[in-house]
């Protein structure tokens, strides 16, 4: 099983492969991913993962079972994944990336209308 420090690092490895993420220090400690100038989400060392959603994909997450209402702000767009192993790696990534994504799209989608006027 992969130590604390691995998951973490295998988390950063893959978030910055990703074309246009940075990283840097979150304000109340661990690691902030961006995107586009925001942030798709932050981890805390090994222990949790802390993502913003939009408010309806949160709420059916958390109903899954599959996140938990974030640890500090639980009636927020936020959510809390919590590590429990490396198993859990793909499904963080897996959060992250729909956050990418969504981003992405929304930029994408900006910037073609800007285009067309």
């Amino acid at each position: 099983m992969k130590t604390d420090v691995e998951i973490s690092a295998v988390i950063e490895r893959e978030l910055l492969s990703w074309p246009g993420v940075t990283v840097g220090q979150h304000r109340f400690g661990g690691r902030e991913f961006r995107f586009g100038g925001r942030e798709i989400g932050h981890v805390h060392g090994s222990t949790v993962a802390d993502l913003p959603l939009p408010r309806a994909e949160r709420d059916e997450l958390v109903s899954s079972g599959k996140v938990s209402p974030h640890h500090h702000l639980p009636d927020s767009g936020w959510v809390s994944f919590y590590f429990h192993g490396a198993e859990d790696i793909p499904a963080v990534l897996a959060l992250f990336r729909r956050n990418y994504e969504r981003i992405r799209l929304k930029q994408t989608s900006q910037t073609k209308h800007e285009n067309e006027h």
